[in-house]
């Protein structure tokens, strides 16, 4: 039997991630929690079902390598412009802030030396890019205002990680050789660079080429995986981290024109043992070391929690974003990260850390992305309330409106616009070319900065305030059109309107059914839902090309839309 017991021990970690994954998606939380959890209660530290936590956690660097490969596939340098200046700069200076704040934080709380007190911030300054989409996605947000600076900050930290990996040996060495390892270091970075170019150039294209020439998807998988582990391979020859290696390799297939069949054929595996790294990510941590060093344990998560909090938010604000986005922003990002255990590991390998160390930041990696979901949930419920609050009135921008405040007042809008993505955009294009006088209501600097450009009527701030939607004349206006692709600041700002103006007629975008039917008790009717509406285009053209009248069609559309409801949708697209 003992020939079996490697196929027992991952059979065990899938069924186990299976069950664990399950329940958290019926509690309503990420998979990943309860990859996590379930990861504590099988593994050697916790029931002990699996016990060899080697094979687990070689399956698991499968797995990093993997991810970093698709992260090289994915991004593109037009994500990174079209995110502005706070997904750029916003996201370096978060990195660097929390970095500095979590190296003073270590020498000076924990009393830890210069070496540990640099990686428990270099640490830290990483957040989890696999919990933010996930809540993002589940919760609607992913086109939200908050949700594209989350990618756009998350974009930038998983980009750092490589640069990371590459000065780790340099947080071990004395002041006298800090500056050869570290140049030591950077020129083997250089010298794989140079060579992965060459072969990226000369020798990806045509391979990539010979190989799909066959139509084999089996052996194009198998040449794209073996150019993935064979990068991190040669970089672990080098002595750089595999996760750089892949993450090269990954970037290099990206420039030809083989790089969406590579990211399709990879991505299930990659999901794959992206959860067996959950699972050990959780296996490694001990409840013996969480029981004996509590205290510890919770000074480190709330200094966590404080230093990231305090700079997501205070540079999103900086960069001219409101309150409430500020505030989902801070939250979302206070957890550290997957890449913060790759990092730790690295940093265990080389001999950089002890072990007492790397057992803190496991369990405190493993508590912040436990807290990530529960926080932001309190904060949506808690929102509400402080959206109403006086402090939330600070939501104008100097000179971003053509007129003052009492004239926005006395101004006839017979249609006021809440949002100016996708969506606002075409309905205030509309309105301008029919003649309709309309105000827009925005909370991204950028956008308002470029309607002020163009001498458009906007106010910059969050509809849901009851003082940026004072200004904005609903005792005078017809129409309020919310356009959020955000559900919650949808409701919140339809009940702040109708207490400024019970008769207001609205129009509102709603996303899922639990929306709908609070918006239609707070007497809304008139509830759209993009997704839902383009169903029933796809289905009238659908009738008309296999023959059926145009009278007919109609007929059988509008009887649909009298019987049907609006469904529930996992995302959306503002």
């Amino acid at each position: 039997m003992t020939g079996f017991d490697p196929i027992v021990n991952i059979a065990i970690v899938l069924a186990a991630a299976l069950i664990g994954g399950m329940i958290a998606h019926r509690l309503r939380q990420p998979v990943i929690l309860g990859y996590l959890v379930v990861g504590v209660a099988v593994g050697p530290y916790g029931f002990g079902v699996v016990s060899d936590i080697e094979l687990i956690e070689a399956l698991a660097t499968i797995g990093v390598a993997l991810l970093m490969f698709t992260v090289g596939l994915e991004i593109s340098y037009s994500q990174l412009w079209q995110v502005g200046k706070v997904g750029i700069w916003g996201g370096i200076a978060q990195i660097l802030a929390t970095f500095v704040l979590g190296m003073v934080a270590g020498g000076i709380l924990f009393r830890w030396p210069l070496a540990d007190a640099a990686f428990f911030g270099l640490i830290i300054s990483l957040s989890s890019t696999m919990i933010g989409l996930k809540l993002l996605m589940e919760r609607g947000e992913l086109d939200s205002v908050h949700g594209r600076i989350m990618i756009a900050i998350l974009i930038v930290q998983d980009l750092s990680v490589v640069l990371m990996m590459v000065g780790v040996p340099v947080f071990g060495a004395s002041l006298e050789n800090l500056l050869p390892i570290f140049a030591i270091a950077v020129g083997k970075a250089v010298l794989f660079l140079g060579v992965a170019i060459v072969l990226g150039i000369w020798v990806l294209p045509w391979l990539l080429g010979t190989v799909a020439g066959v139509r084999s998807r089996e052996l194009f998988l198998l040449t794209v995986l073996i150019l993935c582990f064979g990068a991190a391979f040669a970089t672990y020859i080098f002595e750089l981290s595999i996760a750089f290696g892949a993450f090269i390799v990954g970037l290099l297939i990206r420039e030809s024109r083989f790089a969406h069949q590579a990211l399709a054929e990879v991505t299930p595996l990659r999901d794959v043992f992206a959860t067996l790294f959950f699972v050990s990510l959780g296996m490694l941590l001990i409840p013996q070391f969480v029981i004996e060093n509590w205290p510890v344990l919770i000074l480190a998560v709330v200094v966590i929690v404080a230093i990231k909090f305090a700079v997501c938010f205070g540079i999103t604000r900086l960069f001219g974003y409101g309150g409430r986005t500020a505030l989902f922003v801070g939250v979302g990002l206070f957890q550290i990260g997957e890449f913060s255990f790759i990092l730790a590991q690295a940093g265990m390998n080389s001999g950089v850390i002890s072990g007492y160390f790397y057992s803190l930041i496991i369990a405190s990696t493993v508590v912040t992305m436990l807290l990530t979901p529960v926080f932001l949930g309190l904060t949506s419920v808690l929102y509400p309330k402080l959206a109403r609050a006086p402090a939330g009135g600070k939501l104008v921008v100097k000179g971003s409106l053509p007129c003052g405040g009492e004239e926005l007042r006395q101004s006839l809008n017979e249609v006021v616009v809440c949002g100016y993505g996708r969506v606002g955009r075409n309905i205030a294009q509309s309105l301008r070319d029919l003649e309709i006088p309309y105000l827009v209501i925005e909370m991204d600097p950028e956008v308002v900065a470029e309607l002020h450009h163009r001498d458009e009527p906007c106010i910059y701030g969050d509809a849901s305030n009851v003082h940026v939607l004072s200004l904005a004349g609903l005792d005078k206006a017809k129409v309020l059109v919310v356009t959020y692709p955000d559900p919650l600041a949808v409701v919140a700002t339809v009940k702040t309107a109708l207490r400024i103006n019970p008769k207001l007629e609205i129009v509102a975008r709603v996303h899922r059914k639990r929306e709908s039917e609070l918006l239609e008790g707070l007497g809304v009717s008139d509830l759209i839902s993009p997704e839902y509406e383009a169903s029933f285009e796809f289905l009238r053209r659908t009738l008309v090309h296999i023959g059926w009248s145009r009278a007919k069609t109609q007929q059988t559309i509008g009887r649909l839309r009298r019987n049907e409801e609006i469904v529930e949708v996992s995302g959306s697209e503002d």
